[in-house]
């Protein structure tokens, strides 16, 4: 089984790329189920449901999120009753949403992905402990498939190590998000775990992290609050195809995926 994780959709650049993107993507690497961090998607900051809706109906299966998962109100509704559209595990009991699902791939072999959106806690809210709560989920999911896959959505690197380590062997991939900059340590772990720390981010190329550059600069000049805005422009698709036995879980190969879109 062929699983494409997306990394952090930024804005309208970002949802217009996938758009364009990932049906030949999908074909060309004979890709059986596909995940998105989409926290970013509407206007930078959260997600709204057209959004979502846009996202899905280009080829997206399940939607993970992170610390912008609240930013826009008017989507909590959704939040509650869409379950393709995940919230970090690890926020408190009761909030609205879900932080898994058990989900069947459109194509290829028989079997399910399970797939958990996580929150790190370095230089983050103050969530519930990620390694506890996961672990607990992960033995739940593992009772009904042995495809699990994790985004970690964390700002310090050794959290994401970490957890990538915590976890080896119990999931297929732990997959990181947040910091929008792919990174190129990924790797098979001893136990069978695929690792990366970030997927990246596919949004503008020409940007601060997916922010107009010139707003960013200016903020760490002047330290003055300013309104940060997706720039329009060249894009980038930024990714990761894990390759998985979906009788054991164990990921065989893990590769990363950046690709122009003018």
């Amino acid at each position: 089984m062929k699983v494409l994780f997306i990394g952090d959709i930024v804005g309208r650049p970002g949802r217009v790329t996938v758009k364009a993107l990932l049906p030949r993507i999908i074909d060309r690497h004979k890709i059986d189920f596909v995940i998105a961090n989409g926290e970013n998607a509407a206007g930078g900051f959260g997600i709204t449901e057209p959004a979502a809706h846009e996202l899905f109906a280009s080829g997206i299966d399940v939607l993970t999120s992170g610390n912008h998962i609240w930013d826009k109100k008017d989507a909590i509704p959704y939040i509650a009753k869409e379950d393709r559209l995940l919230r970090p595990i690890n926020y408190p009991p009761g909030d609205p949403g879900s932080g898994s699902i058990v989900a069947r791939p459109r194509t290829g072999p028989a079997g399910h992905v399970a797939v958990i959106s996580l929150q790190g806690r370095v230089f983050m809210a103050a969530l519930d402990c990620p390694f506890r709560t996961v672990l607990a989920e992960v033995k739940r999911l593992r009772e009904q498939t042995a495809v699990v896959i994790v985004d970690f959505h964390a700002e310090a690197t050794s959290e994401k190590v970490a957890m990538g380590y915590f976890l080896d062997g119990r999931v297929s991939a732990v997959i990181g998000t947040h910091t929008h900059v792919q990174t190129a340590d990924e790797k098979i772990l001893p136990g069978g775990t695929a690792y990366i720390t970030d997927a990246g981010m596919t949004g503008p190329a020409e940007s601060v992290i997916g922010v107009r550059k010139e707003q960013i600069i200016e903020k760490f000049l002047t330290q003055m609050p300013s309104r940060f805005e997706v720039p329009a422009g060249p894009t980038l698709f930024s990714a990761v195809i894990v390759e998985i036995n979906e009788k054991d879980g164990k990921a065989s190969s893990v590769s990363r995926i950046q690709l122009s879109n003018p």
